[in-house]
């Protein structure tokens, strides 16, 4: 069976750092691009950040450019998303999501490009 399972989420102080996980399994962790996607209470899901370990790009969402990282770990199937500078506006539950391949710069446009795999998600609340 495919899995996700994001982990890390928590309350956190405006400033402060998390850094959130998504380990995976049932699939071929290399062949797949691994997006970080968040919802926050009455807003859409929106795309965070992206990591493709078929060509390595990486992408951020302008909020989040120079305070989140992304890194996968594929001797452990798990992609990671270190958030600094945390914000209330950050506050969100946090999704990943798996897709075939690579998405490039169509990558937050999960709607009309599905993702294969979504996990289940971690709440972050970013405390001011």
């Amino acid at each position: 069976d495919v899995q996700l399972q994001a982990s890390g989420g928590g309350l956190v102080q405006a400033g402060g750092s998390l850094r959130l996980s998504c380990a995976t399994s049932g699939f071929t962790f290399d062949d797949y691009s691994i997006g970080w996607f968040r919802q926050a209470p009455g807003k859409e899901r929106e795309g965070v950040s992206y990591i493709s370990n078929t060509d390595g790009s990486t992408y951020y969402a302008d909020s989040v450019k120079g305070r989140f990282t992304i890194s996968s770990d594929n001797a452990k199937n798990t992609v990671y998303l270190q958030m600094n500078s945390l914000e209330p506006e950050d506050t969100a539950v946090y999704f990943c999501a798996a897709v075939f391949g690579s998405r490039g710069r169509l990558w937050r446009d999960f709607r009309r490009y599905e993702y294969d795999y979504w996990g289940q998600g971690t709440l972050v609340t970013v405390s001011s």
